[in-house]
């Protein structure tokens, strides 16, 4: 039977504050981009799903105004339950089950959300109902599979190549599709959505880099959870992330996938 809690649930306050806000200083400015692609305005209702730190409804917020407002809804609201803002509303709830109103946002972002539910399609659907006809969905999902290293201390590669089967084996443990990212287009075409966009980013990354630093700090967090697997060991985390931690080291760690469709107005 998989276990469907969140695999960061629980985990140490500062670090997982910290971990957070890497993720945005490598993923705002193109999840930003992708969402200005919609059209957004002053006065638009928004759904940032999966808020974090708040750095993307901070934004929305700025853009839509205070004749807008964003709600941002996240299972735990410990690092944005204090935002002050007139036009962000803050809800801790599962975007699966919720009071919100139907067909009452021109727009719903969500950021490596998906990855982490079995019954995605449960929560797709629910962002679905919650669109209004001709709204945007803007949707980025990571694709563990292509993770591999490319260039670095042999020993370090090896350690990092077993590290990857053991986040592979995490999610498959879990019940949740590790290679989600790449097959949301076709999902959302199945869905009927339409103004189909994608964008698939898959970087090389150095040693040091943002992407690096994000997949160390996630390592570290999550190592019980990954040497559990009985893919890798202790000393495979920590070559791991002095691989990480190398300049002179390549990798991919993940791709992203970025989709943006809008619902038929029918």
């Amino acid at each position: 039977m998989s276990d469907s809690k969140y695999i960061f649930a629980g985990t140490h306050y500062s670090r997982e504050f910290e971990r957070l806000l890497v993720i945005e200083e490598v993923f705002d400015p193109a999840s930003r981009r992708r969402i200005l692609a919609t059209g957004l305005t002053t006065g638009w209702r928004c759904l940032e799903v999966g808020a974090g730190v708040g750095s993307i409804a901070h934004w929305m917020a700025e853009v839509v105004g205070e004749s807008g407002k964003v709600v941002a809804i996240d299972l735990d609201t410990r690092f944005i339950a204090n935002i002050k803002l007139s036009n962000i509303e803050v809800l801790e709830a599962d975007i699966r089950h919720n009071l919100l109103e139907s067909h009452s946002f021109d727009l719903i972002h969500a950021r490596c959300v998906l990855i982490h539910i079995p019954d995605f399609q449960v929560a797709l659907s629910r962002m679905l109902e919650l669109l209004k006809p001709g709204g945007w969905l803007v949707v980025e999902e990571p694709d563990f599979a292509v993770a591999r290293a490319i260039a670095g201390d042999e020993e370090a590669c090896q350690s990092m190549e077993r590290v990857n089967r053991a986040i592979l084996q995490m999610f498959a443990s879990k019940g949740i599709d590790y290679s989600l990212g790449v097959k949301l287009p076709a999902i959302f075409q199945r869905l009927g959505l339409q103004q189909l966009a994608v964008e698939n980013d898959t970087p090389l990354s150095s040693g040091g880099s943002g992407m690096a630093t994000v997949m160390k700090m996630s390592a570290m967090q999550l190592a019980e959870k990954y040497i559990a697997t009985g893919e890798a060991t202790y000393q495979d985390i920590e070559k791991y992330c002095l691989f990480a931690e190398d300049p002179t080291s390549w990798a991919i760690y993940h791709a992203l996938v970025g989709v943006i469709a809008q619902k038929n107005v029918n």
